[in-house]
């Protein structure tokens, strides 16, 4: 348990069982009140009354044992973030139940923020409407994650112009236009005013309120990358971008906002770029509340970039998110209109399938779950089924897991009736920058020994 109190529990994602907490440990710390001879009834109605929470967290908790002696363990799924906790009895809050990710380093999101300014990706978050976190903001996702983004989209759109038409008054020395001849009664009377006439004109312009707001913004973020809080790695690699981004947008005045309007008439760029703002803006004025991160696309594109790489040197193609749809008028609702792999790589005549799955198989290689072997055997019926589409007597597919290291096995499925046969790699990928060359080097081996037979026969 977390020395914190205002933590009651904390796990790495994709666990697929914690170390199970006590009965009696957790009503000494935790639920003092409650009855320790009926404690497993307890715990069931605690987990059942944050039920949502849980949910939401994609935690999945579990008792076992009753009464004395029962205790609780935790299984969590793709999602990292936090959760606030209340007593079933009460109802008052107790401590957060936290998801972190796999591979931390001093920063737990330092090593993400490297992976999705390599892919350009977004990292979305969610939040959940709830008691504020006890732990307050030190669990908070931290506002550099988005601040991040909106300076890598910020630094495209300063760089083309983005003018708007708005009314200003300006002096002319005649009277063209509409003139606020109320104003220039009061002045004049003066020799110097008579030939200065207040006008109001509609002017293109890049000095509008609304890049007068997204000024603002840049200011947050700028504020927020240059804190100490903020790793210096991330400080190192947008400093460059800052300066850019601040010389071209020295004459924008900011102007304060709690939200900038979008408009169907916006550039993709702009939406874009206004959508990340708001988001800035409603974490300036959101308490600390409950919130999760998804990195199942986050590994999906960190597969598929690795891939692109590979396809790049070898000569080959990758093809992303490939449809293959089926051609019925008329369906069922449970029916699967279209398959779509992650990724389909193309050398010569051979097709490589690879789909990438962000599940805790390669951390729990010899656990008997049954869980585990159904979801393995779905992912492997899947890779299957897009191998199918292969015409080679040989058919190749890459199913990839999260992994603490860089490895890779291989099955074979043969089949006697039609000689044809599957070769299924299972491919374990640290979902970090760094292990991008060795991944690489793996790929080559496995891959370039199956192009370099197709050529010899």
């Amino acid at each position: 348990m977390h020395k914190s109190l205002d933590i009651f529990y904390q796990i790495p994602c994709l666990t697929e069982s914690s170390t199970k907490l006590s009965g009696t440990a957790i009503q000494k710390k935790w639920f003092r009140a409650a009855d320790k001879r009926i404690m497993g009834q307890f715990l069931q109605k605690f987990v059942s009354y944050n039920q949502t929470s849980f949910d939401f967290l994609g935690v999945n908790p579990f008792l076992v044992g009753n009464d004395q002696h029962v205790e609780i363990g935790f299984q969590s799924s793709h999602y990292i973030g936090a959760i606030p906790l209340r007593s079933s009895d009460t109802g008052k809050q107790i401590g957060d139940f936290l998801v972190v990710p796999r591979f931390m380093g001093k920063n737990i999101f330092e090593e993400y923020v490297d992976i999705i300014n390599l892919l350009g990706s977004d990292l979305k978050i969610d939040f959940l409407e709830s008691l504020p976190l006890a732990s307050g903001k030190n669990f908070r996702p931290p506002l550099y994650l988005e601040a991040v983004k909106f300076i890598h989209v910020l630094e495209k759109l300063v760089k083309i112009p983005w003018r708007k038409f708005t009314n200003k008054e300006i002096v002319k020395d005649e009277p063209l236009g509409q003139v606020n001849w109320n104003k220039y009664i009061q002045n004049e009377y003066k020799v110097e005013n008579k030939l200065k006439y207040p006008v109001r004109q509609n002017l293109l312009t890049e000095l509008h309120a609304e890049y007068a707001q997204i000024r603002y913004v840049f200011d947050i973020c700028t504020e927020s990358l240059s804190a100490n809080t903020t790793p210096i790695k991330i400080k190192s690699a947008v400093r460059s971008k800052l300066d850019f981004i601040n010389s071209k947008m020295k004459f924008h005045k900011p102007q304060k906002t709690s939200e900038i309007q979008i408009h169907h008439a916006d550039s993709l760029l702009i939406k874009e770029c206004k959508t990340i703002a708001n988001r800035i803006l409603k974490h300036q004025l959101v308490d600390s509340i409950a919130w999760r991160v998804d990195f199942n696309e986050v590994f999906e594109k960190f597969v598929q970039h690795i891939f692109k790489e590979y396809a790049k040197e070898s000569g080959g193609q990758l093809f992303t998110n490939f449809k293959f749809r089926s051609n019925k008028s008329k369906s069922f609702s449970w029916e699967l209109k279209q398959l779509e792999p992650d990724a389909i790589l193309k050398k010569d005549t051979i097709d490589v399938f690879i789909d990438a799955k962000y599940k805790a198989h390669l951390f729990n290689k010899y656990d008997q779950s049954e869980k585990l072997k159904e979801e393995h055997r779905r992912d492997l019926h899947q890779i299957l089924a897009y191998n199918s589409f292969s015409t080679g007597l040989v058919k190749y597919g890459f199913l990839c897991y999260p992994a603490n290291d860089v490895e890779c096995k291989h099955i074979n499925y043969h089949n006697s009736l039609n000689n044809t046969q599957n070769k299924i790699f299972i491919l374990g990928i640290p979902l970090s920058k760094s292990v991008i060359p060795r991944v690489k080097e793996v790929l080559i081996k496995e891959l370039d020994q199956i192009f370099d037979h197709l050529q010899s026969t």
